[in-house]
């Protein structure tokens, strides 16, 4: 973890030894240990090292959502024209909330039925929200501030989706609500905010995000299968609010047992990130369909809401680092929102797959176990128990198939109860593939009735794709204890982010906890060294790495022959020798880089030829690097970059030549600890060279993970003015041992 309050490059890995190994000598360590949450103390310190902040604001919203009045301008009652459908449908969303609506027209007395006025200068109070159905909405929204508004909703089209000519119009729109002190909702948004929820349903509810409003009717339907929702935030271009604000906001309702989210889009990274983060801290599970995984998908999006998609490695990765659960599907969204919402915290994490058919429980087992489903065989004593209503000749291990017939008595119950009674499990799940009357239809009163008398999950998959069936719309839909599905995958989706959300946000340590608060004493050092605009060479990107303490090889930068030999004899042979230039990135290609010299004749010629061949390239050296030859060891790679969304990314991976062949490689968004730092490691599929392969000694990892730790250093400190940084090879060498940064690429901006 990197923190510091003593403006010292702080650390907390495991591999302090270094020095003592042969290492360069590290700076200062200082370890932060806090653990902020919502309106502690260490919520005070709300800015990194780079001026940023560290903790979301929570906008104010009840107003919002349930305002005391509201203005409606342009109100319309004459039947045929698009305003009246839109205003009566506000008129009964501001009866249900028990709003007094004030129509706004400035040639109607009244407007079904209501006192109508001819500004907003004639408003008879200040309003909670006015909700704008004019085509030109700058010129009322200049009008607000007079009245008091607290927010504005606009339905208008023909901005930031259409175009540059559009963007400037929206911001127009942004900062006339701004010199109005008015949050706004739009534009290009619809009425998916006063929609009318059912009000007969209990339990946590559903907070429903979208950018698109079509795309949240899968779950706004759940309603009818007796799942409740609480909110809809249909976002629009996001002028003003946000996701980010709507995330901050729902995650901090007490009802709100899961947040659903449809993203074209995401307006602003960083906040976005500061939003899930106070979600995560409140163990508010956030679900999130987010477009733009293909070049298609990403333009299609950025077309209609004139937003940056980001790259979709780092948008899967950063949602990843801060626990939010990304589907594809909105069938996926509405099941696995509605899960988590509902499920109480998992007793264990074991999953048993109950069935009345050995193959309907073979092949779920063969699904769930190869999503990573923990499907443990349960204890011989649970085994011997279950055999007393099951045949013997049949397997109880898990999945437990009961070959049938013992669902149609009593014995069905006593087979589920025990199962549900062994500690090791957390959740059952039932495939019924199915209608088979009266089996299934008292099997599914079985798992209901088990689970009202349980603390643990009871899923049920109805196979059937007619879904009229009383078992399903009434026994199974009539439960609020049980979760029920129609699909196998969804139902291994929802239950493997029900597990792993739990697990995530048990105990769980914000990444900006362990963002730096104070500068290191590297940053002075380094900003000499900063060319912006340009490439550095080789040897000035290694001293930009010496300066925050990552290891470099024993090396001299020299510029005549004589001068290489006597380098090479404090170096120590055998050498590498490489040309050295800025704007110099691929030496190899170009015959710049000669291994293995092992006498003061082959350095002698080496520097010639070196010097030869970049004269004949027009490249003009600013020297020739003698450096130590290390052999061995794991290339890796290291990088810095910046994400169009997100801003400044860390990546590792496996380095060398094979970085482009197997861009095998993790990537997240600073800041984070070391133990983010671990699993960027275990997300490779090349993690094993690591650990040692055919008869290799295990590398040290703990270097790797300082060195990671130390170039996320430089991506907070030095922010945009290092555009990118290439460590490539990193070798790790063997455990104790340490890792040299054996070439480097930088580019300033």
């Amino acid at each position: 973890m990197l923190g510091s309050t003593h403006g010292t490059l702080t650390t907390n890995s495991r591999h302090a030894r270094a020095v003592a190994c042969g290492r360069a000598p590290g700076p200062t360590v200082h370890v932060h240990t806090g653990t902020a949450g919502a309106g502690s103390a260490e919520e005070a310190v709300d800015r990194d090292v780079s001026g940023r902040p560290l903790h979301a604001e929570v906008p104010d919203l009840d107003r919002f959502f349930r305002p005391e009045s509201m203005a409606l301008i342009g109100a319309s009652d004459t039947e045929g024209r698009p305003n009246t459908g839109i205003t009566r449908q506000l008129v009964a969303w501001a009866e249900r909330v028990n709003a007094r609506l004030h129509p706004v027209h400035p040639s109607r007395p009244s407007v079904f039925g209501l006192p109508c006025v001819p500004s907003v200068a004639e408003l008879p109070e200040p309003v909670d929200l006015a909700v704008l159905l004019v085509r030109d909405p700058l010129p009322v929204i200049e009008e607000l501030a007079a009245a008091k508004v607290k927010f504005a909703v606009v339905f208008a089209s023909g901005f930031a989706e259409t175009g540059p000519e559009g963007a400037a119009a929206q911001e127009q729109l942004v900062a006339a609500a701004r010199r109005a002190g008015v949050r706004l909702l739009g534009p290009n948004t619809n009425l998916n905010a006063f929609e009318e929820f059912r009000e007969d349903l209990e339990g946590p509810a559903i907070a429903l995000i979208t950018q698109s409003g079509h795309q949240g009717r899968p779950v706004f339907t759940l309603q009818e299968l007796g799942i409740r929702l609480s909110h809809w935030a249909p976002t629009g271009n996001e002028a003003d609010l946000e996701t980010a604000d709507f995330i901050s906001y729902f995650a901090t309702q007490p009802d709100i047992g899961a947040i659903a989210l449809y993203a074209e889009g995401l307006k602003d990274g960083r906040g976005f990130l500061l939003a899930v983060d106070r979600a995560a801290r409140a163990k508010v599970p956030v679900v999130a369909v987010k477009v733009g995984r293909t070049e298609t998908g990403a333009r299609t999006a950025a077309s209609h809401t004139g937003k940056l998609t980001g790259t979709d490695t780092v948008v899967d990765a950063a949602m990843r680092q801060f626990g939010v659960i990304r589907v594809d599907g909105l069938d996926e969204l509405q099941d696995t929102a509605a899960l988590l919402a509902r499920a109480r915290p998992p007793r264990a994490e074991g999953v048993v797959v109950y069935s009345i058919s050995g193959g309907t429980g073979a092949h779920f087992a063969d699904l769930a176990t190869a999503a990573g489903l923990p499907l443990p065989a349960l204890s011989a004593e649970k085994q011997t128990e279950l055999h007393q209503w099951i045949p013997g000749d049949l397997s109880v291990a898990n999945p437990v198939d009961n070959g049938g017939h013992p669902v149609g008595d009593w014995r069905g119950r006593k087979i589920i109860d025990a199962i549900l009674a062994d500690p090791a499990v957390g959740v059952l799940i039932c495939p019924i593939t199915g209608p088979f009357p009266p089996m299934s239809d008292r099997l599914a009163q079985d798992l209901v009735d088990a689970a009202e008398q349980t603390d643990k999950l009871v899923c049920v998959v109805w196979g059937s794709p007619v879904g009229t069936e009383d078992a399903y719309r009434t026994t199974l839909l009539g439960s609020s204890r049980v979760a029920t599905f129609r699909t196998f995958a969804n139902c291994i989706t929802a239950v493997r982010a029900y597990l792993d959300h739990h697990r995530f946000t048990t105990g769980y340590r914000s990444p900006f906890d362990d963002a730096p608060r104070t500068p290191s004493p590297a940053v002075r050092k380094v900003r000499g060294l900063m060319r912006p605009g340009q490439q550095l060479s080789e040897y000035a990107a290694k001293q930009l790495l010496r300066a925050y303490g990552i290891r470099v090889p024993r090396e001299q930068l020299v510029t005549s022959a004589a001068a290489a030999v006597r380098a090479a004899g404090l170096v120590g042979y055998p050498v590498v020798m490489k040309a050295s230039a800025p704007q110099l990135a691929h030496k190899t290609e170009l015959g710049l880089v000669r291994l293995g010299l092992t006498s003061a004749s082959q350095v002698r010629d080496t520097y010639r030829e070196l010097t030869d061949i970049a004269r004949y390239e027009g490249v003009e050296l600013d020297g020739v690097l003698v450096c130590q030859m290390v052999e061995r060891g794991v290339e890796m790679v290291v990088g810095l970059s910046h994400d169009p969304l997100f801003g400044p990314t860390v990546t590792v991976g496996v380095g060398g030549v094979l970085v482009e062949v197997l861009n095998d490689t993790a990537v997240r968004v600073p800041p984070f600890g070391e133990d983010h730092a671990r699993a960027m490691l275990d997300e490779l599929r090349g993690r094993g060279l690591l650990d040692g392969v055919r008869g290799a000694p295990p590398s040290d990892v703990d270097a790797l993970v300082e060195v990671v730790l130390r170039v996320q250093r430089m991506a907070l400190e030095l922010g945009d003015d290092l555009a990118e940084l290439d460590v490539n090879p990193l070798m790790v060498l063997e455990r104790g041992q340490g890792a040299v940064a054996l070439d480097a690429l930088a580019i300033c901006r």
